[in-house]
Protein backbone atom coordinates (compact mmCIF):
# COMPACT_ATOMS: atom_id res chain seq x y z
CA UNK A 1 0.00 0.00 0.00
CA UNK A 2 1.40 3.66 -0.87
CA UNK A 3 1.63 5.99 1.59
CA UNK A 4 2.07 9.53 -0.29
CA UNK A 5 -2.09 9.58 -0.42
CA UNK A 6 -3.08 12.54 -2.75
CA UNK A 7 -6.35 12.93 -4.99
CA UNK A 8 -5.97 15.85 -7.45
CA UNK A 9 -9.21 16.14 -9.28
CA UNK A 10 -12.05 15.99 -6.84
CA UNK A 11 -15.50 18.07 -7.39
CA UNK A 12 -17.29 19.14 -5.02
CA UNK A 13 -21.21 20.38 -4.86
CA UNK A 14 -20.39 23.23 -7.07
CA UNK A 15 -19.65 20.95 -9.50
CA UNK A 16 -22.99 20.52 -11.11
CA UNK A 17 -23.08 16.74 -10.85
CA UNK A 18 -21.07 16.76 -7.83
CA UNK A 19 -23.04 15.87 -4.19
CA UNK A 20 -20.97 16.81 -1.14
CA UNK A 21 -19.32 19.71 0.29
CA UNK A 22 -15.60 21.00 -0.23
CA UNK A 23 -15.57 21.02 3.96
CA UNK A 24 -17.53 17.47 4.56
CA UNK A 25 -14.83 15.99 1.32
CA UNK A 26 -12.23 17.38 3.34
CA UNK A 27 -13.27 16.08 6.50
CA UNK A 28 -13.56 12.38 4.64
CA UNK A 29 -10.07 13.01 3.49
CA UNK A 30 -8.77 13.34 6.51
CA UNK A 31 -10.38 10.43 8.09
CA UNK A 32 -8.99 8.20 4.74
CA UNK A 33 -5.43 9.50 5.70
CA UNK A 34 -5.10 11.76 2.55
CA UNK A 35 -2.25 13.63 2.85
CA UNK A 36 -3.46 16.25 -0.09
CA UNK A 37 -6.55 16.65 -2.65
CA UNK A 38 -7.05 19.43 -5.01
CA UNK A 39 -10.63 20.82 -5.44
CA UNK A 40 -10.89 21.39 -9.27
CA UNK A 41 -14.86 22.15 -9.54
CA UNK A 42 -16.44 22.28 -13.18
CA UNK A 43 -15.54 25.12 -15.47
CA UNK A 44 -17.67 24.62 -18.92
CA UNK A 45 -16.13 27.97 -20.63
CA UNK A 46 -18.49 27.13 -23.66
CA UNK A 47 -21.60 27.31 -21.57
CA UNK A 48 -19.92 29.99 -19.21
CA UNK A 49 -22.94 32.55 -18.58
CA UNK A 50 -25.48 30.23 -20.13
CA UNK A 51 -25.07 27.80 -17.17
CA UNK A 52 -24.07 29.96 -14.74
CA UNK A 53 -20.09 28.36 -14.40
CA UNK A 54 -19.84 32.47 -12.89
CA UNK A 55 -21.49 32.33 -9.82
CA UNK A 56 -20.45 28.85 -9.56
CA UNK A 57 -16.71 29.28 -9.88
CA UNK A 58 -16.70 32.24 -7.49
CA UNK A 59 -18.44 30.07 -5.40
CA UNK A 60 -16.11 27.34 -5.58
CA UNK A 61 -12.95 29.57 -5.39
CA UNK A 62 -14.57 30.93 -1.80
CA UNK A 63 -15.29 27.69 -0.62
CA UNK A 64 -11.86 25.95 -1.23
CA UNK A 65 -10.20 28.38 0.38
CA UNK A 66 -12.07 28.46 3.21
CA UNK A 67 -10.93 24.61 3.66
CA UNK A 68 -7.50 25.09 2.85
CA UNK A 69 -7.56 27.43 5.93
CA UNK A 70 -9.63 25.27 8.30
CA UNK A 71 -7.73 21.97 7.35
CA UNK A 72 -4.07 23.75 7.69
CA UNK A 73 -1.95 21.18 9.03
CA UNK A 74 -4.29 18.12 8.28
CA UNK A 75 -5.02 17.68 4.43
CA UNK A 76 -3.12 20.03 1.91
CA UNK A 77 -6.52 21.04 -0.12
CA UNK A 78 -5.35 22.71 -3.27
CA UNK A 79 -7.53 25.35 -5.11
CA UNK A 80 -7.51 23.83 -8.56
CA UNK A 81 -10.44 24.44 -11.63
CA UNK A 82 -11.50 22.00 -14.09
CA UNK A 83 -11.39 23.80 -17.59
CA UNK A 84 -13.61 22.20 -20.01
CA UNK A 85 -13.34 23.27 -23.60
CA UNK A 86 -11.20 26.75 -22.93
CA UNK A 87 -9.88 26.75 -26.13
CA UNK A 88 -13.65 27.28 -27.81
CA UNK A 89 -13.77 30.89 -25.89
CA UNK A 90 -10.21 31.42 -24.99
CA UNK A 91 -11.33 35.15 -24.17
CA UNK A 92 -13.38 33.84 -21.37
CA UNK A 93 -10.88 31.29 -19.72
CA UNK A 94 -8.39 34.05 -19.48
CA UNK A 95 -10.53 36.04 -17.90
CA UNK A 96 -11.35 33.05 -15.11
CA UNK A 97 -7.67 32.33 -14.82
CA UNK A 98 -6.71 35.71 -14.13
CA UNK A 99 -9.54 36.95 -11.45
CA UNK A 100 -7.95 33.87 -8.80
CA UNK A 101 -4.87 32.45 -8.06
CA UNK A 102 -5.25 28.59 -8.44
CA UNK A 103 -2.48 25.75 -7.74
CA UNK A 104 -3.85 24.13 -10.62
CA UNK A 105 -5.67 24.22 -13.22
CA UNK A 106 -6.99 21.37 -15.08
CA UNK A 107 -7.21 21.04 -19.17
CA UNK A 108 -10.16 18.49 -20.15
CA UNK A 109 -12.86 18.20 -23.75
CA UNK A 110 -16.15 17.01 -22.59
CA UNK A 111 -17.72 17.71 -25.71
CA UNK A 112 -17.16 18.91 -29.48
CA UNK A 113 -18.23 22.01 -30.41
CA UNK A 114 -21.91 23.14 -30.92
CA UNK A 115 -22.44 19.41 -29.12
CA UNK A 116 -23.46 17.72 -25.87
CA UNK A 117 -21.01 16.65 -23.24
CA UNK A 118 -20.24 12.67 -24.46
CA UNK A 119 -21.88 12.04 -21.22
CA UNK A 120 -25.26 12.71 -21.95
CA UNK A 121 -25.04 11.65 -25.52
CA UNK A 122 -27.87 8.41 -25.44
CA UNK A 123 -26.65 6.28 -28.08
CA UNK A 124 -23.55 5.47 -30.33
CA UNK A 125 -23.46 4.04 -33.82
CA UNK A 126 -20.31 2.14 -34.18
CA UNK A 127 -19.67 3.99 -37.87
CA UNK A 128 -19.32 7.37 -35.95
CA UNK A 129 -17.13 6.64 -33.60
CA UNK A 130 -14.03 6.72 -35.79
CA UNK A 131 -15.17 10.54 -36.55
CA UNK A 132 -16.15 11.51 -33.32
CA UNK A 133 -12.90 10.03 -32.01
CA UNK A 134 -10.74 11.19 -34.74
CA UNK A 135 -12.65 15.50 -33.89
CA UNK A 136 -11.76 14.73 -30.40
CA UNK A 137 -8.26 14.04 -30.18
CA UNK A 138 -7.99 17.28 -32.95
CA UNK A 139 -9.49 19.44 -30.02
CA UNK A 140 -7.40 17.90 -27.73
CA UNK A 141 -4.80 18.81 -29.66
CA UNK A 142 -6.30 22.48 -30.29
CA UNK A 143 -6.49 22.77 -25.94
CA UNK A 144 -2.83 22.17 -26.17
CA UNK A 145 -2.51 25.01 -28.52
CA UNK A 146 -3.99 27.38 -26.70
CA UNK A 147 -1.82 25.78 -23.79
CA UNK A 148 -2.64 27.90 -20.15
CA UNK A 149 -3.67 24.73 -18.54
CA UNK A 150 -1.42 22.50 -15.98
CA UNK A 151 -2.59 18.84 -16.37
CA UNK A 152 -4.00 17.25 -19.29
CA UNK A 153 -7.43 15.04 -18.03
CA UNK A 154 -8.69 11.61 -18.78
CA UNK A 155 -7.53 12.06 -21.94
CA UNK A 156 -9.52 8.91 -23.21
CA UNK A 157 -12.53 10.37 -21.87
CA UNK A 158 -15.18 9.56 -24.60
CA UNK A 159 -14.15 5.94 -24.68
CA UNK A 160 -16.15 5.67 -21.09
CA UNK A 161 -19.59 6.58 -22.59
CA UNK A 162 -18.73 4.48 -26.36
CA UNK A 163 -18.63 1.50 -24.19
CA UNK A 164 -20.99 2.26 -21.44
CA UNK A 165 -23.75 3.06 -23.87
CA UNK A 166 -23.28 1.12 -26.99
CA UNK A 167 -21.13 -1.67 -25.92
CA UNK A 168 -18.60 -0.10 -28.14
CA UNK A 169 -14.69 -0.88 -27.70
CA UNK A 170 -11.65 1.37 -29.19
CA UNK A 171 -8.78 -0.10 -30.47
CA UNK A 172 -6.42 2.60 -30.08
CA UNK A 173 -3.73 1.65 -31.98
CA UNK A 174 -6.06 3.11 -34.88
CA UNK A 175 -5.56 6.63 -33.77
CA UNK A 176 -1.58 5.97 -33.12
CA UNK A 177 -0.46 8.89 -34.77
CA UNK A 178 -2.76 11.60 -33.24
CA UNK A 179 -2.37 10.28 -29.61
CA UNK A 180 1.44 10.47 -30.45
CA UNK A 181 1.14 14.03 -31.34
CA UNK A 182 -1.34 14.48 -28.26
CA UNK A 183 1.59 12.99 -25.94
CA UNK A 184 4.60 14.54 -27.97
CA UNK A 185 2.79 17.84 -27.54
CA UNK A 186 2.22 16.99 -23.78
CA UNK A 187 5.64 16.31 -22.73
CA UNK A 188 7.25 19.23 -24.99
CA UNK A 189 4.43 21.73 -23.66
CA UNK A 190 5.25 20.85 -19.74
CA UNK A 191 2.14 19.26 -19.08
CA UNK A 192 1.48 16.57 -16.77
CA UNK A 193 -0.38 13.78 -18.06
CA UNK A 194 -3.40 12.38 -15.45
CA UNK A 195 -3.78 9.06 -15.53
CA UNK A 196 -7.55 9.11 -14.32
CA UNK A 197 -9.69 6.45 -12.53
CA UNK A 198 -13.11 7.43 -13.20
CA UNK A 199 -13.57 4.86 -15.61
CA UNK A 200 -12.39 2.26 -13.10
CA UNK A 201 -15.84 2.58 -11.42
CA UNK A 202 -18.04 2.57 -14.35
CA UNK A 203 -18.73 0.14 -16.97
CA UNK A 204 -15.75 -0.24 -18.91
CA UNK A 205 -13.18 -0.79 -16.03
CA UNK A 206 -10.54 0.90 -17.25
CA UNK A 207 -7.36 3.25 -16.28
CA UNK A 208 -8.06 7.10 -19.07
CA UNK A 209 -5.68 6.67 -20.34
CA UNK A 210 -4.24 2.97 -20.06
CA UNK A 211 -0.91 1.84 -19.00
CA UNK A 212 0.19 1.12 -22.97
CA UNK A 213 -0.58 5.14 -23.70
CA UNK A 214 1.45 6.29 -20.61
CA UNK A 215 4.02 4.00 -21.36
CA UNK A 216 4.32 5.73 -24.79
CA UNK A 217 4.01 9.10 -22.53
CA UNK A 218 7.21 8.43 -21.00
CA UNK A 219 9.24 7.22 -24.33
CA UNK A 220 7.99 10.35 -26.18
CA UNK A 221 9.59 12.91 -22.99
CA UNK A 222 6.93 13.26 -20.71
CA UNK A 223 8.28 14.38 -17.40
CA UNK A 224 4.93 15.09 -15.42
CA UNK A 225 2.10 12.64 -14.04
CA UNK A 226 -0.68 13.02 -11.94
CA UNK A 227 -3.36 10.72 -10.67
CA UNK A 228 -7.07 12.00 -9.94
CA UNK A 229 -10.09 10.16 -9.05
CA UNK A 230 -12.59 12.62 -10.60
CA UNK A 231 -14.59 12.03 -7.50
CA UNK A 232 -18.15 13.44 -7.24
CA UNK A 233 -19.03 11.72 -4.05
CA UNK A 234 -16.40 12.27 -0.96
CA UNK A 235 -16.24 8.56 -0.74
CA UNK A 236 -14.65 7.59 -4.14
CA UNK A 237 -11.92 10.57 -2.96
CA UNK A 238 -8.81 8.54 -3.65
CA UNK A 239 -10.40 5.53 -5.17
CA UNK A 240 -8.25 3.72 -7.75
CA UNK A 241 -4.78 5.48 -6.26
CA UNK A 242 -3.35 2.09 -5.77
CA UNK A 243 -4.10 1.25 -9.44
CA UNK A 244 -2.86 4.77 -10.91
CA UNK A 245 0.63 4.78 -8.63
CA UNK A 246 1.27 0.78 -9.86
CA UNK A 247 0.56 2.40 -13.75
CA UNK A 248 3.21 4.87 -13.34
CA UNK A 249 6.11 2.52 -11.93
CA UNK A 250 5.22 0.11 -14.81
CA UNK A 251 5.81 3.28 -17.07
CA UNK A 252 8.99 3.94 -15.89
CA UNK A 253 8.08 6.99 -13.67
CA UNK A 254 9.44 7.10 -10.22
CA UNK A 255 7.80 10.43 -8.89
CA UNK A 256 4.35 11.94 -9.53
CA UNK A 257 3.49 15.31 -9.48
CA UNK A 258 1.50 17.92 -7.69
CA UNK A 259 0.86 21.39 -8.07
CA UNK A 260 1.31 24.98 -5.97
CA UNK A 261 0.82 28.07 -7.34
CA UNK A 262 0.69 26.34 -10.48
CA UNK A 263 4.51 24.91 -10.08
CA UNK A 264 5.18 22.14 -10.69
CA UNK A 265 6.29 19.88 -7.56
CA UNK A 266 7.69 16.00 -7.91
CA UNK A 267 7.13 13.87 -5.45
CA UNK A 268 8.54 10.18 -5.06
CA UNK A 269 5.58 7.29 -5.23
CA UNK A 270 5.96 5.77 -2.12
Amino acid sequence: MYQRKLDLHVHTDNSPDGNHSPMFICERAEFDGMRAIALTDHCEVDVYKAERYDKRVQQAYFEASKAQSAFRGKVLVLRGIELGQPHYDSKTAEAVLSARSYDMVIGSVHNLRGREDFYFMEHFQAEQVHALLTEYFQEILNLLEWGNFDVLAHLTYPLRYFYAKSGISVDLDEYKTQVDEILKRTAETGKALEINTAGLRQPIGKLSPELATVKRFRELGGEYITYGSDAHYAEDVGKGMQEAYDAMLAAGFTELTMFQQRTPLKLKIE
